[in-house]
C-alpha cells in the first residue's frame, strides 16, 4: 500500500502510475516491470537513457502469451462443461488471436500508454503485444491465481462478448483450407518477402490455389498477413463464408 502511494503521488513515474491506474484499475508496486511491458523493440531509441537494445517487452510478451492461453483454456473448460475439445480450441483461438487482443487493448486504453513511448510510431498490432506483456507482468508481480482472477473478472467478462464469439468466425485461413479440402484443391501459403519497416519485420504472404497465386497481403505479424491474404482469396474465388 505504501509503495503504491509512493508510485502514484511522489515517484518520478507518477504520470505513468496514473495512466496505469486508469487502465488496470490499480497502481502496480513494481513500476519498472510494468513500464517495460509497454516498450516495443522499435521504441528503444525513444529514451536516450535506454541504450540497451534488449530493453523491450518481447520476453514479457512471450510469458504473457503462455499465461493468457492457460487462463483462457481453464476459463472455457469450466464455462462449457459439455463442449468437446474442438469447440474449446476454436473458442480459445478466437479470444487469444491478435485481432481480438488488439481490440481489447484499445478498449482498455492501452493505446494511451503506448502513445507516450512510441513518439508517433505506434501501430495497431503493438496493442495486442503490449496486452500480452502486461499479462506477463501481472503474473510475475502477483502470481497465477491473482492474475487469472483479474483477467477473467476485469478483462474477459468486461471487454468480450463470449456468446457473440460462439457464433462468429473470421478465421479466414481455416475457412479457405476447409473449402480446399472439400473441393479437392490444394491451398498453399508462401512467404514472398520479409523486410524492415520502422525497425520492425514486415511480411508479405501469398496464397496459392493449385500452384497459382490468387492473393497477397502484408503485415507486421505473419499470421495476420495470412489471415488478410486468405480473406482476399475467399473474395477473389467467390467463396461464400462457410459459416
Amino acid at each position: 500500500m505504501v509503495r503504491r502511494f509512493y508510485n502514484y503521488y511522489i515517484s518520478s513515474e507518477k504520470d505513468l502510475a496514473k495512466k496505469l491506474k486508469s487502465v488496470l484499475g490499480f497502481v502496480p508496486d513494481n513500476m519498472r516491470l510494468f513500464k517495460l511491458a509497454f516498450f516495443h523493440k522499435s521504441m528503444n531509441n525513444a529514451e536516450e537513457k535506454q541504450s540497451i537494445k534488449s530493453y523491450n517487452n518481447e520476453r514479457l510478451e512471450y510469458l504473457g502469451d503462455a499465461v493468457l492461453s492457460t487462463i483462457v483454456a481453464e476459463y472455457l473448460y469450466k464455462k462449457y462443461p459439455g463442449k468437446a475439445e474442438g469447440f474449446l480450441t476454436k473458442m480459445r483461438s478466437k479470444i487469444v488471436k491478435r485481432k481480438t487482443l488488439n481490440e481489447v487493448a484499445e478498449r482498455m486504453g492501452i493505446d494511451v500508454i503506448l502513445t507516450k513511448y512510441s513518439q508517433g510510431k505506434m501501430s495497431y498490432s503493438m496493442l495486442g503485444n503490449a496486452f500480452e506483456a502486461m499479462v506477463g507482468a501481472l503474473y510475475i508481480e502477483y502470481g497465477y491465481d491473482k492474475t487469472r482472477n483479474y483477467v477473467i473478472s476485469k478483462i474477459l467478462m468486461r471487454y468480450l462478448d463470449i456468446h457473440q464469439l460462439e457464433t462468429s468466425d473470421d478465421n479466414y485461413k481455416s475457412q479457405l483450407l476447409e473449402w480446399g479440402q472439400k473441393e479437392g484443391r490444394t491451398i498453399a501459403y508462401k512467404l514472398i518477402s520479409k523486410y524492415k519497416m520502422d525497425k520492425r519485420d514486415r511480411f508479405r504472404i501469398g496464397v496459392y490455389l493449385d500452384g497459382k497465386e490468387v492473393s497477397t497481403a502484408e503485415d507486421f505479424n505473419k499470421k495476420s498477413a495470412e489471415q488478410t491474404a486468405s480473406s482476399l482469396a475467399l473474395k477473389n474465388l467467390n467463396i461464400v463464408n462457410l459459416n
